[in-house]
């Protein structure tokens, strides 16, 4: 797909793309003085009304990340009687050949090609203890001229240093604070749970809510595959103050229930529900989900992204089109992809930004 034809499929023309707003962009609203915190600059929401955002991707991770990932996923399934999972569903795919998370010219050309295709902001939902070198994804997003949200946190118990265990939920605040100080984040994630939720994941959403409470910075929740402590996320977050319209509970495209039963309840208090792991062969599953959630009035609660290592505009070349191809309205589709995302990240700050 080309560009002009994956901004058409979002409401946007190729020309319009090329201007701070349209006209369409208007009737997405945000409060007064709300930003979209990037790595080098603070944006005004509609500032990045001109592609879509893409709220949930990777550009840095550890060289082992993904074998402790599968790991930790199959001595999750292993414990609960399950069979392997194809490798696709135990993490982010692997790359063939070069490496964009090793290169950071490949990696400015991966987010210049997502440019060409329709993304106006990137969102890299990574932290250090997922192995992120946070100086690799500003080059690339300064060499690319791609703004990029970084995010802060503690991603779950397979990852955490042993620290985590011993900190208390205050401790854990002001070093999250600290991190997002220092490191110019734009939101919280991704945040998780491996499988059954653990009493220091608990410990660590507890943390990650009054962390909220002192930045304003909303919140992108790691689901155990699939899904199963999503419910308790938001409890946990709204127990500890945060507003249900700043989180997005994550890899529920993972949960297939024809009947949306959790995504519905999610959307229904408010929340949104996070596809992000689409523009794969494997995402035609996702569609009857995302069309019921329509079909039930819940557009307003839907985010799409794809978590991937490399082809970060796939969600806007190959998962918007099946959606299209369904029966999406395009109105429906540009909501999505340009405005929910927005409105997710739009934030008015608490605290100066450091730089």
């Amino acid at each position: 797909m080309t560009r002009r034809e994956a901004l058409e499929l979002i409401g946007l023309s190729a020309a319009a793309a090329a201007l701070p707003a349209t006209s369409s962009a208007q009737a997405a609203a945000f409060p007064k003085g709300a930003v979209i915190r990037t790595l080098f600059k603070d944006y005004a929401p509609e500032e990045l009304a001109n592609g879509a955002t893409l709220f949930h991707e990777h550009m840095s991770l550890a060289v082992d990340f993904n074998d402790r990932f599968r790991a930790a996923a199959a001595a999750a399934r292993t414990a609960n009687g399950l069979p392997t999972l194809p490798a696709r569903a135990g993490g982010p795919p692997g790359v063939q050949g070069p490496d964009p998370m090793r290169d950071v010219s490949l990696m400015t050309e991966e987010l210049a090609r997502a440019k060409r295709e329709g993304a106006a902001c990137i969102v890299d939902a990574g932290h250090p203890d997922m192995g992120r070198d946070l100086e690799f994804v500003r080059q690339a997003s300064m060499k690319s001229g791609v703004p990029v949200v970084a995010g802060a946190g503690f991603y779950a118990q397979p990852f955490y240093t042993p620290e985590i265990a011993k900190l208390n939920e205050e401790d854990l605040a002001r070093a999250l604070v600290k991190q997002c100080d220092d490191d110019v984040a734009g939101v919280f994630g991704e945040i998780g749970s491996w499988d059954e939720i653990t009493a220091t994941e608990r410990k660590v959403f507890r943390a990650i809510g009054r962390a909220h409470l002192a930045t304003n910075l909303s919140i992108i929740t790691h689901t155990g595959i699939p899904g199963k402590s999503a419910l308790e996320q938001l409890d946990i977050l709204e127990d500890a103050g945060v507003k249900p319209e700043r989180v997005v509970i994550g890899h529920l495209g993972n949960l297939v229930d024809p009947q949306v039963y959790v995504h519905k309840a999610i959307c229904r208090r408010g929340a949104f529900v996070g596809f992000d792991r689409q523009g794969g062969n494997g995402d035609a599953t996702q569609v009857p989900l995302v069309m019921a959630l329509l079909e039930a009035g819940f557009a307003d609660n839907l985010l799409f992204s794809a978590d991937a290592s490399s082809g970060y505009g796939k969600t806007l070349t190959a998962f918007v089109p099946k959606l299209k191809a369904a029966g999406a309205d395009d109105a429906v589709l540009r909501k999505i992809m340009v405005d929910n995302s927005r409105r997710f990240l739009a934030f008015v700050p608490k605290r100066p930004r450091k730089r």
